[in-house]
């Protein structure tokens, strides 16, 4: 499948960048980050982390991070987390055990995001946010800096939540054990075992942090984000015979079950792993084929979060109806993707109903010229570029700028699926 194709590359995953970036900040020494994505996401951790003290230069190919040791300083105004979730929950937690004062802001789609879900379990190490009167940003952190071991049950099925509880137990003193909804993504753990910080499962599941602790500068490679793979992936799966082979890209076990939703949908999926380090990565390959329609049922959607929508249009392709149910969590990200996505297919032609907590896709849609409005939402931009590409038709997206939180050079690269 992949001897005529010429690979793509995508950027750094800007989840394992954001987590190695904060880790390298409060690290002792100097540690070198390599493919660290360009996107205005990560380069919003950075901005933070520097309005915290830290220095943070760009050599060459390398993002050098000097640590910090857990010596942050307070800002004299708000830090500017922009349009990134993850920049502004994770720093909270970051925030929650250090001696400091802290107001964290952002765009107005980030203001639009939930924060109560942080602020509950981050109250378990004495720490007070004061969240604005609709539980979002702009919040005030006051850290505490004498924090005690907590237990921390996460109630939200969030890769953010439990990450920034994780992070707030490196700064307590004692044993905090978090229990709840944990099988998400597990970047922080990975990552806190390349810096060297002790965290694992006990006997009954829960994570386990002995603090304080202060990471121990490393040099990582950060591998390709799986999620900016996917959209490259399904522009040939939607296309018999079309091929695209994405190289470098991760392959974390909580990170791939997408490659198994394009299988299910008919596609030829390949997969060669090529390196064993704290992150895993490798090589993917998908040919194009004649769809058809499947379930995502609730138990998969944490694991596919950001590919739902992309799911929804290729859902558009394939023979019968393709349910995704039990993603209510789709709501409330960077816009209500629910409602986004269901008002540009079906500016292009496609049927589907929507539900609280998803939506069904009638396949195959009869395609038309259509006009996109993307609510500013990457995902929801690339999806409909991927769309447009595959049934041929001419797509206009209102913000197709919006793509450069994750994936600056996207439009290329979408060009170079076969």
């Amino acid at each position: 499948m992949t001897a005529t194709t010429p690979p793509i590359t995508v950027p750094g995953d800007k989840s394992i960048a954001h987590r190695a970036l904060m880790l390298a900040a409060l690290a002792r020494g100097t540690s070198r980050l390599r493919n660290v994505p360009a996107g205005l996401d990560v380069l919003s951790t950075q901005r933070a982390l520097r309005a915290l003290g830290v220095t943070i230069a760009r050599e060459g190919d390398e993002v050098v991070v000097s640590g910090s040791g857990g010596a942050l300083v307070a800002p004299d105004t708000p830090i500017d987390c922009g349009n990134s979730g993850t920049t502004i929950r994770l720093l909270a937690g970051v925030l929650a055990t250090r001696g400091l004062t802290v107001t964290l802001d952002g765009d107005g789609s980030l203001r639009a995001r939930p924060m109560r879900r942080i602020a509950a379990p981050l109250a378990a190490f004495g720490t007070q946010i004061e969240l604005s009167p609709r539980g979002t940003a702009p919040f005030i952190v006051h850290g505490n800096a004498h924090a005690r071991g907590a237990e921390v049950e996460v109630v939200v099925p969030s890769a953010q939540v439990k990450s920034a509880v994780l992070f707030a137990a490196l700064g307590a003193h004692g044993r905090s054990r978090v229990t709840g909804q944990l099988a998400t993504r597990d970047h922080t753990e990975r990552l806190f075992d390349a810096f060297g910080i002790a965290c694992a499962a006990d006997e009954r599941g829960a994570l386990v942090v002995d603090g304080p602790q202060t990471p121990q500068a490393a040099d990582l490679y950060v591998p390709g984000d799986v999620s900016s793979a996917a959209f490259l992936l399904a522009a040939a799966a939607a296309v018999p015979g079309a091929c695209a082979v994405v190289e470098d890209v991760g392959l974390n076990p909580t990170r791939i079950a997408f490659f198994d939703v394009l299988r299910r949908f008919g596609a030829e999926v390949e997969v060669r792993a090529s390196d064993g380090g704290p992150e895993p990565r490798g090589r993917v390959a998908v040919r194009g084929a004649a769809l058809h329609a499947i379930v995502i049922a609730p138990g998969e959607v944490p694991g596919l979060i950001d590919e739902l929508p992309l799911i929804g249009v290729l859902g558009a392709f394939a023979r019968g109806t393709t349910v995704v149910s039990g993603a209510a969590e789709l709501r409330v990200k960077e816009s209500d993707r629910i409602e986004t996505f269901a008002r540009a297919a079906r500016a292009i032609g496609v049927e589907l109903e929507t539900f609280d907590d998803g939506f069904a896709v009638h396949g195959p849609a009869r395609f038309h010229d259509g006009a996109i409005v993307t609510a500013g939402d990457h995902r929801i931009a690339m999806a409909f570029a991927v769309a447009g590409r595959a049934a041929e038709i001419a797509v206009l997206l209102d913000d197709p700028e919006c793509v450069a939180v994750s994936f600056p050079n996207f439009t290329a690269a979408l060009d170079c699926v076969a």
